[in-house]
């Protein structure tokens, strides 16, 4: 065990966790005035209920004992059988609590990425269930075919350093499965729906490139140059997606924006993220650059031309974003960097990794498609899961929560 190591991870959990309330406050501040105490309350339940099952079962069935390739066991349940100082089969210097609490704000901070695409039209009973059933049907199967001992998707030779399949194309394929079941909002072809609030959107942009350091520069599991390593790759791929989304900005407005460049810097944060502990430096400046109008156009082409109503832009931002990110490291991954790749990139003359990485990233497509549909079948079962037309009318703040983030203001959204 090693003191250094065990702090840092300690640190970086810390890190992760802010992410949730930054989205928090990124969502809460692009959504209408009387829907944002519902974006955010989103969030915070789900710092709620996250931590309460990964405890209770979710850590035992993404990490626990091989099952198919697939899903772990039921061994850790109330993680019964660690002791506070044993060393876990993931790390050799840190505790296998450590590793626990790192994992946990991973599994926290995933389903909220989802709420996005639903803003303003879901029943927050509905989507409390929801993500109470997605994390056991996608997200648990997701971290153990990835990161977990004889996970299926590990076993074929795929990568992902820090949840590129596991947090971002997961939760953004579900996110707008979702939608799709849900419908556009009333009136979406006709509305102008206008940021409320930008200096929240900057706050929590702001926090989530701070935790994202946690998040990728952790998942190296070690205060070591792997670590280092994707804390450079990390930073330049979010300032380079930054920088080119105002270069996009401008040519297609004339002028650059805040809440533009902070959703640039977002999206370099999502691309960098399967690839950041095993692409070399200067290739996160390409993954940066592209991200961008990837990614915006990719939205363009969803609310414009197929009329699908992502209300954040969840899909468009972290799916697309992500799908990119995992094609990117099977393009300039190298195993020097990082033996856990067992082959170079597709840039570097070998086909393997790159196939892997394809392969990987239709399967987690078609997990999280099947198990969007599954959990909102079983929802649907015993809850409608879109408000009516009135409370949508008046806003989910007032018809879900009965209360108001701004009680004396009466001005336009």
């Amino acid at each position: 065990m090693n003191s250094g190591d065990t702090a840092f991870i300690m640190i970086c959990a810390a890190l992760v966790f802010i992410m949730t309330p930054g989205l928090a406050f990124f969502y809460g501040g692009l959504v209408r005035r009387k829907n944002v105490c519902n974006t955010m309350m989103a969030c915070v339940a789900i710092m709620g209920i996250s931590v309460f099952m990964w405890i209770l079962f979710g850590y035992s069935l993404a990490f626990g004992s091989d099952h198919g390739g697939f899903i772990g066991s039921l061994e850790y349940v109330c993680l019964n059988g660690i002791g506070m100082d044993e060393i876990g089969p993931y790390s050799d210097t840190i505790p296998h609590y450590v590793f626990i609490l790192f994992q946990m704000m991973f599994a926290m901070i995933t389903p909220a990425l989802i709420t996005g695409s639903v803003v303003g039209r879901m029943r927050f009973k509905a989507l409390f269930f929801f993500i109470v059933l997605w994390s056991v049907v996608v997200y648990y199967p997701m971290a153990h075919m990835v990161w977990g001992q004889g996970g299926f998707l590990a076993e074929i030779g795929s990568v992902d350093f820090a949840g590129g399949n596991v947090v971002h194309i997961s939760s953004g394929v579900s996110a707008l499965t979702l939608a799709l079941l849900l419908g556009r909002r009333r009136g979406f072809e006709h509305t102008s729906y206008r940021v409320h609030n930008i200096p929240f959107v900057v706050l929590g942009a702001a926090l989530l490139w701070f935790g994202w350091y946690g998040f990728n520069a952790g998942s190296a599991l070690a205060a070591n140059g792997l670590a280092a390593h994707a804390f450079i790759t990390t930073s330049v791929s979010a300032a380079t997606a930054l920088l080119s989304w105002m270069l996009i900005d401008v040519i297609m407005t004339g002028k650059p924006t805040l809440v533009g460049a902070s959703t640039g810097l977002v999206v370099g944060l999502v691309a960098i993220t399967p690839g950041a502990g095993y692409v070399p430096v200067w290739s996160s400046f390409i993954i940066g650059a592209l991200v961008s109008p990837i990614c915006y156009f990719g939205v363009k082409l969803l609310k414009g031309k197929l009329k699908i109503d992502d209300s954040l832009d969840a899909f468009g931002c972290h799916g697309i974003g992500g799908i990119w990110g995992g094609i990117a490291t099977g393009l300039f991954a190298q195993s020097s960097i990082n033996g856990a790749a067992r082959w170079d990139g597709l840039v570097f003359g070998d086909t393997k990794l790159f196939v892997a990485q394809l392969l990987s990233i239709l399967i987690t497509i078609g997990v999280a498609v099947v198990g969007t549909l599954i959990c909102a079948g079983i929802v649907r079962i015993f809850t409608p899961l879109r408000v009516d037309a009135k409370d949508e009318q008046i806003g989910l703040d007032m018809s879900q929560h009965g209360e108001s983030a701004y009680p004396s203001f009466n001005g336009w959204d």
